[in-house]
């Protein structure tokens, strides 16, 4: 499955989606892909067995990780790798914020939960159960799949929040919040703290510090 963000190339000229063609595939007005491999060189006019003359590259902006999927031609890797680097993904991607992603496990070591922390707690039970659709529809139709493979039960609800942390939009969809404001912003600050939520059906956790223990647990009241 090609990857946000896919590039083909030759002799290192690269072929992709800016944002305006992103724009008129969410639009209806194009129909392709806008990070499929193939439908990149569709567009381009490149068909067939034309299409085993291209290189093929993927490139995660957030990570910055740079994968090579299809060698065809003479290797081109290092300029577009060089190329990817210094592309402005706000070109490509408008909504992107470009935070920085923090590992709440790795990079923080959180070791106690406190009255503020169980506050935005609260907050995250009260809007967790709608986080999959409205991140989920708001980012996608926004920007078509474009990173939805950047990023990795009730944990999984907070990754999929704190992906939100990577967008501004003005709406979130299914859920009631001010313009212009996440309204998953609750987790993202616990995230940032080295706190995790999770939930098994009555009790809530937060988990937090270098090997990942239950810091605290209780009812939301």
């Amino acid at each position: 499955m090609c990857q946000f963000f896919s590039v083909c190339s030759k002799d290192g000229q690269p072929y992709y989606f800016d944002w305006a063609l992103r724009e008129k595939v969410i639009k209806g007005e194009l129909k392709f892909e806008p990070d499929s491999h193939t439908s990149i060189l569709d567009y381009y006019g490149f068909k067939g067995l034309a299409q085993d003359r291209f290189n093929k590259y993927e490139y995660n902006p957030l990570t910055k990780n740079f994968q090579i999927d299809r060698l065809c031609t003479e290797d081109d890797s290092i300029l577009i790798k060089d190329f990817c680097e210094k592309l402005n993904f706000k070109r490509i991607v408008p909504q992107l914020t470009f935070n920085p992603i923090i590992h709440p496990f790795k990079d923080r070591d959180a070791k106690k939960v406190t009255k503020s922390d169980l506050k935005l707690l609260k907050q995250w039970a009260s809007v967790w159960a709608s986080v999959w659709a409205s991140v989920g529809d708001s980012v996608w139709d926004s920007v078509w799949d474009s990173v939805r493979d950047s990023v990795g039960d009730s944990v999984g609800d907070s990754v999929w929040a704190y992906t939100s942390n990577q967008f501004t939009l003005d709406k979130w969809k299914y859920i009631k919040h001010e313009k212009g404001v996440n309204p998953y912003q609750c987790l993202i600050d616990l995230w940032e703290k080295g706190l995790v939520p999770t939930y098994d059906g009555k009790i809530w956790y937060l988990l937090g510090g270098k090997k990942v223990k239950i810091i605290w647990k209780g009812k939301i009241k």
